[in-house]
């Protein structure tokens, strides 16, 4: 796995053809317990190198088109799976907690409800205030920018939009770690604001 900008946390990627970019995972190791977000299937190499780094206690899949490898893994690693509190009836996964907006999953992690997106109630996860973590509706097609899916894909174009500009008005947010695409490691704030005005 790769490390990211801060020594807890890790991230292993998949390159997609069909979309000509990377799919990407996370883990944040901590003494309490380590937690996955959107877990890809893992190579032998990185599945070593998660077992030195203490495994996983906690899986957190930010809607149903990520669930990826999330049930396979929480069984390797005795974790609980956390999903989506509004996918709750029609998750393909059994989940031990479902998340809903402004839920603090442990301290330090806090979960955003995203509207609009391709399924409902779409997660993105805010680690101690200044890290963006999601998963479809806010990506990064070119590196140093980002971007929001599709509208075709959109359930509710406007609500997928202001819920971006929910995102842009965090304030002290500087990276974004995107499930798909480009991760903008500085001055992801000023990136989220500019999505939200081009919208």
């Amino acid at each position: 796995m790769k490390q990211l900008h801060r020594k807890d946390l890790f991230c292993w990627s998949e390159f997609n053809p069909e979309r000509n970019l990377d799919f990407h995972s996370i883990l944040w190791v901590r003494q309490e317990g380590n937690i996955l977000i959107d877990p890809l299937p893992l190579s032998v190499h990185d599945l070593n190198h998660l077992r030195q780094l203490g495994g996983a206690s906690l899986i957190i899949v930010t809607n149903s088109d990520h669930c990826r490898d999330a049930f396979h893994l929480a069984k390797v690693m005795g974790a609980s799976l956390y999903g989506p509190a509004k996918e709750k009836n029609t998750f393909p996964l059994i989940c031990q907690d479902w998340l809903q907006d402004r839920d603090e999953i442990v301290s330090g992690l806090t979960v955003y409800e995203l509207s609009g997106s391709k399924t409902p109630g779409e997660l993105a996860l805010v680690l101690e205030d200044n890290t963006l973590i999601t998963g479809d509706l806010i990506r990064g097609h070119a590196a140093g920018e980002l971007c929001m899916l599709p509208e075709m894909k959109l359930k509710d174009v406007a609500a997928a939009k202001e819920s971006v500009r929910r995102m842009a008005d965090l304030p002290s947010i500087n990276t974004v770690l995107v499930g798909d695409g480009w991760p903008v490691f500085h001055q992801g704030g000023m990136a989220l604001k500019e999505l939200a005005s081009s919208l």
